[in-house]
């Protein structure tokens, strides 16, 4: 039973890695017409009200008492609330990064997540492995190929992406506590509700919100807001409750392979040979910290590689 609640959750993370994956193509092409604040606050808060009439379905099923449920929706709110701040920042990094770097190379430095989180575990008196410290290696290589330019520096783009990384895997890691504590869709509501308002101020004090804009953008934004927030989001917080978190970063990170494939189909995006050869050893170490254990770096009781 416990291995079918697992590969139920796998899958799950694997459905959120593809809508996610997609993703990038349709955030990539939104930043033709709109704002990366803008686009984020809109697409946020579709996903926000996508989740409304689930949580009342749910709610109207439940068994729990109104105080309960009332209970449940404060504890949720909180819980959002922080998640929505991590949220709010990774996205923030990503969507600028997208104005100047391409969806398969953005969703290749955000993969890095796969050997951020288990080094962030450290702090959290969680172990790390050999494995976890080969494959990091090997991804800062292809991340070298496949950003770093020959005068040394990083693209634009691809250091807010490779910024943003450090919050996704903050996100990964904080799901993993919250989800376990809280009703995951309340959950997923309140975090994504918390990163449109957050995108909204921004973009009201940076950016021309322009309706015409939007309107052209209106099948990104609608990929972006019903599907990658509203239904992906939801997806991994529902998954990440029966996955470790390594586990589930690992298989996140094939959104990396879904947003290659969308970006060269859609978008005619080609990445070089170099960029090639970055995208497959940086996708090398993202499969190494999973393959079998060589030794541990710091031996702990609470262990989730």
């Amino acid at each position: 039973m416990n291995k079918q609640k697992q590969l139920k959750s796998s899958l799950l993370l694997l459905i959120t890695a593809c809508i996610w994956g997609f993703a990038f193509v349709a955030q990539r092409e939104g930043m033709s017409y709109t704002g990366p604040f803008t686009f984020n606050a809109v697409r946020f808060a579709l996903g926000a009200l996508s989740l409304i009439p689930l949580i009342l379905f749910l709610d109207r099923r439940s068994v729990q008492s109104s105080i309960e449920i009332r209970a449940s929706v404060k504890k949720s709110a909180v819980s959002g609330f922080c998640a929505g701040l991590i949220l709010f920042c990774g996205s923030s990094f990503q969507q600028i990064g997208l104005v100047h770097t391409t969806a398969g190379k953005a969703a290749f430095i955000t993969g890095l997540y796969i050997v951020i989180v288990p080094f962030l575990g450290l702090f959290l008196k969680q172990r790390l492995n050999l494995n976890s410290a080969l494959g990091a290696i090997v991804a800062l290589v292809g991340l070298y190929l496949l950003c770093v330019k020959s005068d040394l520096t990083l693209g634009e783009g691809d250091l807010y992406e490779l910024v943003g990384a450090f919050f996704w895997s903050a996100h990964i890691l904080i799901i993993d506590k919250l989800s376990r504590k809280s009703d995951v869709i309340k959950l997923s509501f309140f975090q994504v509700l918390t990163c449109s308002i957050l995108s909204f101020f921004v973009a009201v004090a940076m950016e021309k919100i322009d309706w015409t804009g939007l309107s052209q953008a209106l099948i990104p934004i609608l990929y972006g807001g019903i599907c990658s927030v509203g239904i992906a989001y939801t997806l991994q917080v529902i998954g990440q409750k029966k996955a470790q978190p390594t586990q589930a970063a690992i298989i996140m990170s094939m959104e990396t392979v879904f947003a290659v494939i969308g970006g060269y189909f859609i978008l005619d995006e080609l990445l070089g040979t170099r960029g090639v050869i970055g995208c497959l050893l940086m996708l090398v170490g993202m499969i190494v910290p999973q393959l079998p254990q060589i030794r541990s770096l710091r031996g702990s009781a609470n262990n989730y590689n």
